[in-house]
């Protein structure tokens, strides 16, 4: 055999020995198990969520947060609306709703239910006139008023259907707090209700408006947030509970929320 066929069959048999090697090795390797996903309802809601800015609000950075702590587990935020969020979860479209409140209709839902330990609200806003002062919040009778559809308030019982609340309360449904703002600083609505949260975001964004608003010293509501995790979801009521704990007792909660007025609690043992 001459020098090149020789070096063309050592060549040959190198190639086949690392194939075999290759594709032994490959056999030899487990495949890694997929990551289960927790689908988290994701409702526009700000500044807890803004559905035309993904990634913005505090459900973003709370799952950032959850996913950070550990990797049994991927929670992924899922797009509904405040209507379909409780049917999404009885389907299995999303498996855990949050920033959940006992009055807003979820009582019948088959779900663990998760107190979350933060505290919310809802507050009334006017614009600021001389001579205007916190009686203007006394009454609602007589008052134009500027509302979310489909958000839940106090005042009304907790009813929000738009005809009750248009024949009842004059009110002017938007959808978003950006419009209820906008709505009272141009006189068109008398009082506003809005997000403690969302106008702390705002007045840090803009702070002459604190001078042009007069905010109610008396809120509509003050809320607690809950979880609702659906029974099929591939994980557990006590192991989200844990999480959650964890990201309390090591501050990263109070980081979150409290610069939103959210109120962290130190213990929960309401559950």
């Amino acid at each position: 055999m001459g020098k090149a066929m020789s070096r063309t069959f050592l060549c040959a048999l190198v190639c086949v020995a690392l194939l075999s090697w290759s594709q032994e090795g490959r056999a030899a390797v487990p495949e890694v198990a997929a990551v289960p996903e927790i689908k988290v309802a994701s409702v526009h809601f700000p500044p807890y969520v803004y559905d035309k800015e993904p990634g913005r609000g505090l459900l973003s950075q709370l799952l950032d947060a959850l996913n950070r702590q550990q990797q049994d587990y991927r929670f992924v935020p899922r797009n509904t609306s405040l209507a379909r969020r409780f049917s999404d979860l009885r389907d299995g479209q999303v498996d855990l709703a949050v920033f959940e409140n006992p009055d807003w209709g979820w009582q019948g839902i088959a779900a663990a239910r998760l107190e979350m330990g933060l505290e919310d609200a809802e507050i009334y806003v006017a614009q600021a006139q001389p001579g205007r002062d916190q009686r203007f919040f006394e009454s609602l009778q007589g008052k134009r008023l500027a509302l979310f559809k489909g958000y839940h308030y106090g005042f009304s019982g907790f009813a929000n259907d738009p005809q009750l609340l248009r024949e009842q309360y004059s009110a002017k449904l938007t959808y978003s707090h950006d419009s209820i703002l906008g709505l009272v600083l141009r006189g068109r609505a008398d009082i506003g209700l809005l997000t403690r949260s969302w106008l702390l975001e705002r007045q840090m964004r803009e702070p002459a408006l604190q001078a042009q608003l007069l905010v109610g010293e008396q809120v509509d509501q003050t809320y607690r947030h809950y979880m609702l995790l659906r029974p099929q979801a591939a994980i557990t009521p006590a192991r989200l509970e844990a999480l959650l704990e964890e990201l309390r007792h090591s501050g990263e909660l109070q980081r979150i929320f409290e610069p939103y007025g959210v109120q962290v609690k130190a213990h929960v043992t309401d559950r």
